[in-house]
């Protein structure tokens, strides 16, 4: 059974990346799109049958394959459920959102590109290979921002993989220097290993830079230029993810980080959380402010990992999810919004509930999954995240990280008010029936994962290796 599951994940990774080529050799535009579905769709059923085996306990985990660079466990499979679902859900809501743009070969094959490599980033266990697709989905993402190919989107772009450049090419350093001690890129064999704190600092630079941190994180806002199934792919499927992924790879459940570091990175976290949630807060431009939303909370992702207790670290986990299918629903809701009212200043709409309630519906469940409202997913991760903030003994941060979600609620509702309730200022309808049954869709898994969370933290706490 183990022989098959690690053959399933070299098919996970190597069929949209394959897959990517033949899309790109193919110029037939009605074609792209659904060899692109079919390819990330397989991927995704291919990870359902690993989480299947581990739940039902035919799987066993034993000591990792030396003779491949990929591994298998309960977090790997998690991210890449999540990752791959939200995946294919955008590749479906771009039929229509992207039908009227040309180069829907290109388009089509750097979204495949992007998720193939995602998902061989997740499953390596080998740093250099873990880099290797790290820096693919960075020049993918480049190619994406800039997909109009107008002025301001090629400025984007180019801020946007510098920024992320200079993190990958800091972190390549203290994987050099991590080598140099150690004498392995392997992560099996560095488990419970410490590491010097340039080396970890360096790599963490890299994290954070992926995942627009601060200091890091002005880049994520302006790549709103982007087309909305781009920038929903960035945010809640892969680019943020992978960095706060690799942190929970390499510094929860590999390396031995000192408390010094751990405190360092709560901290920084804070500050990340307080000052997004305020400028999101002042924002006018509507993905401008659900990007400020993601660097905030994926600031409290890296909180509950950077606690070293075992509820932190499942919240942690769970938000990964949470946040991934509310923060795509809500980015996908507002593209609906952009491709029927063609504005995103909140203060330029309004009344929309009358004309667009699907998407009004949809847009509220998931803000209110990330404001963390019970009966919602995004209540367990947060109740959790902070549980572990104060297990850890860091009353103050839970505060701060408490503060920090009130913010949340307060941005999120003013976005709802201004946007949907008050007076009717456009006449539209909501015609682009695919696009809707996404967004509704991501907003009632929201519902079913806060009403049984226990699907997915059964699953994590199942799984001895991984705390």
């Amino acid at each position: 059974m183990e022989v098959m599951d690690n053959n399933l994940v070299n098919i996970i990774i190597a069929v949209p990346i394959l897959g990517s080529v033949l899309i790109l050799l193919l110029k037939e535009r009605d074609w792209n799109k659904i060899l692109s579905s079919i390819f990330v769709f397989v991927s995704f059923v291919l990870v359902v049958v690993l989480y299947y085996n581990s739940f039902s306990n035919n799987f066993s985990f034993q000591k990792e394959h030396r003779t491949t660079y990929l591994f298998i466990d309960n977090y790997a499979i998690v991210m890449a459920l999540v990752s791959s679902f939200i995946s294919f859900l955008i590749i479906l809501y771009s039929y229509s959102y992207m039908k009227s743009y040309d180069r829907q070969n290109e388009y089509y094959f750097y979204v495949t590109l992007f998720i193939g490599s995602m998902l061989g980033l997740i499953f390596s266990s080998d740093l250099i290979l873990m880099y290797i697709f790290w820096e693919i989905t960075s020049i993918c993402s480049w190619k994406l921002i800039s997909f109009y190919k107008k002025e301001q989107h090629i400025f984007a772009a180019n801020k946007a993989f510098l920024i992320t450049f200079l993190g990958s090419a800091m972190m390549l350093l203290g994987i050099s220097i991590l080598f140099a001690d150690h004498r392995t890129f392997n992560l099996i064999d560095l488990k419970g290993r410490r590491i010097s704190d340039l080396a970890m600092l360096l790599i963490f630079c890299g994290m954070i830079s992926k995942s627009a941190q601060v200091p890091f994180h002005t880049w994520l806002p302006e790549a709103g230029v982007a087309p909305t199934p781009v920038t929903a792919l960035l945010h809640a499927a892969v680019l943020v993810k992978i960095g706060v992924y690799t942190f929970g790879r390499i510094f929860v459940f590999t390396l031995l980080p000192s408390p010094v570091f751990q405190n360092f990175v709560m901290w920084l976290s804070l500050l990340t959380i307080l000052f997004s949630g305020l400028v999101a807060y002042v924002e006018k431009d509507i993905k401008r402010i659900l990007a400020y939303s993601t660097i905030s909370q994926i600031g409290y992702i890296f909180l509950g990992f950077a606690t070293n207790v075992y509820i932190g670290i499942i919240g942690s986990i769970f938000y990964i999810v949470s946040h991934g299918i509310a923060k795509a629903g809500l980015f996908l809701a507002a593209g609906v919004i952009e491709h029927n009212t063609h504005e995103r200043d909140i203060t330029k709409l309004g009344g929309l509930y009358h004309t667009m309630p699907i998407t009004s519906i949809a847009f509220l469940l998931c803000a209110m999954s990330v404001i963390g409202f019970p009966l919602l997913s995004g209540f367990f991760a947060k109740f959790f995240v902070v549980s572990g903030i104060v297990a850890s003994g860091k009353i103050f941060i839970a505060v701060g990280a408490i503060l920090g979600a009130v913010i949340t609620m307060l941005y999120l509702l003013r976005v709802y008010n201004k946007v949907f309730l008050g007076e009717k200022k456009f006449e539209v309808r909501e015609e682009t029936k695919i696009m809707l049954f996404v967004i509704i869709l991501l907003g009632i898994i929201s519902i079913i994962l806060g009403i049984f969370p226990q699907t997915i933290i059964n699953f994590l706490v199942k799984d001895s290796k991984l705390i």
